[in-house]
Formats: structure tokens, sequence, C-alpha cells
């Protein structure tokens, strides 16, 4: 009589089901990854998270708000607030796209479009991004019934004055999930990966998680689960636009929700003070 495979006589029920999204994914990583090492694998873990870093220090201590309002001070100008937003994302475009581009430029054996940047893995697998989606708008609705919830969405104070600052202001938030998804499910991911293999999933999930702080805590132990959903998903698919479709839709849904019963667009009353 012969054994059934270990795998077989271990894995029932729950257990079978969260190993073939998680230990699974994770084998079938490292199955695809080349080895091959590529220059000093202990210089390059140095540079990419050094670059990480200083990037992630620069918006900090420079790309935040009050930097901009030091720096700018208030001149009466009707759109002061807004471009307070245009200079946030400029400094996450610097420290999300073009530092990382740099390093990947100088490493040796590396190649930009290899940074999950193609679409043919996100188009493929574009049900299980909409599936995801649709599973986690109840989470959505039902934090927006939060206080904390209002008092943080939109970032922007003033996005229910008019359609232009609504829409400028969600332009301007899309960008920057889509230099934030290149940097951690691209860089991140993809410079590690020949060192590291899977394990890069679980380095790039500490940052992640630690831009969340200063947002309602639920939302930032949620990206700790949404990071290693999203990297692995991203290294599988190596594609970084399944993070952005979640992130995009996620966000937009969270502003409008927010918004739900403030004063009509043009009024002389808005949501937050």
């Amino acid at each position: 009589m012969s054994e059934l495979p270990p795998a077989k006589l271990v894995r029932r029920g729950p257990s079978r089901w969260l190993a073939a999204i998680s230990t699974d994914q994770w084998r079938a990583i490292d199955a695809e990854t080349d080895r091959t090492p590529v220059g000093n694998p202990h210089l390059r873990v140095l540079v990419v998270l050094l670059a990480v870093a200083i990037s992630l220090t620069l918006q900090e201590y420079v790309g935040g708000a009050d930097k901009y309002e030091k720096w700018f001070p208030y001149d009466g100008g009707e759109y002061w607030e807004l471009m307070g937003f245009v200079w946030w994302t400029g400094w996450r475009l610097i420290g999300y796209v073009l530092i990382p581009v740099l390093v990947i430029l100088c490493l040796p054996g590396e190649c930009l479009r290899d940074y999950h940047i193609g679409g043919q893995g996100f188009f493929k697998h574009l049900w299980i991004y909409a599936a995801m989606f649709v599973a986690f708008s109840p989470v959505v609705i039902i934090a927006s019934m939060s206080e904390s919830f209002r008092d943080t969405y939109p970032f922007y104070r003033m996005a229910n004055r008019s359609q232009v600052d609504l829409w400028s202001w969600e332009v301007l938030y899309v960008i920057q999930f889509m230099a934030l998804e290149f940097f951690f499910r691209g860089f991140l991911l993809q410079s590690l990966r020949r060192v590291m293999g899977a394990n890069a999933i679980f380095v790039m999930m500490i940052p992640y998680c630690m831009i969340h702080y200063g947002k309602p805590m639920p939302e930032t132990l949620g990206a700790i689960g949404a990071g290693l959903v999203l990297g692995t998903l991203a290294m599988r698919t190596r594609s970084i636009w399944g993070g952005v479709m979640i992130h995009v839709g996620v966000a937009i849904s969270m502003d409008v929700l927010a918004l739900q019963g403030c004063p009509p667009m043009g009024s002389d009353s808005f949501c937050h003070p």
C-alpha cells in the first residue's frame, strides 16, 4: 500500500487553504527566483536598505506639511493648502520613484522593466484583485462610521469646497499611490529577490506598516496583512498594478464615505475645521 504525500496527511480543512495562500506561494516565489549572484549580495542589501532609509527620512523631515507651512507661509491664496499636497506628492515621487530608479540603474545586472511595472500579470489575475476589493468594502463602510475615520479623511480638508478641489486632490492621491506601490512592491521586493527570495516580503512589510503611523490604529495594523498579501501577489504576478488598483479604489471610497453628509460643494461650511 503506497503512502499518501505528507502534505495531504498534514493539511486538512482551513490549514490547507491557509497554506495555499501563504507558504505555498512563498515556496513558489523561491522556486521562480534566479539566485545566481550578481555582484556582492551584502553590498546589494546595504545599498537597497540604505536607499529606503534615506527616502523615508527625507519624506518625513522634508516632504511633510509642516515643512511646507514653514517655508511657504500662508499668503491668503485660495489654493495654498492644496499646494501643500502638491509639495507632499512631489516628495513622494522623489522618494518613491527617483531615488529607487537611480539605485536600480547602479545595481549590476538590473533592468527597470523587471521591477514589476508591466501589466500582463495584473490583467491575467484581475479577478483576484476585484474579489479582494469587494471583500474589503464592508470593512471600509464600517470604519467610515467612526469619528476617527471622519477626522482623518480626506487628508485635504477643503476637498468638499468644489469639484476642482476634490478632483485635484484625488489626482494627487492617485499619483502618490502609484509611486508608493512602485517603491514597496516593485523596487524593494525585486531588488532583494535574488538575495532573500520570498523573505523580501517580510522585510518590506515593516517600513510599509510604519508609514501608517499617525493613522487610526486598525488601519495601521491592517497594513501588516495588506503588506503580506500585496507583496506576495506582486512577486507572483510580477506587477504592481493590482496594488495600485486596490489602494486607489479603497482610498477614493474612504474619501467619498467620509464626505457623506457634508454640506454641498461650494457652501460656506465644511466637514473639517
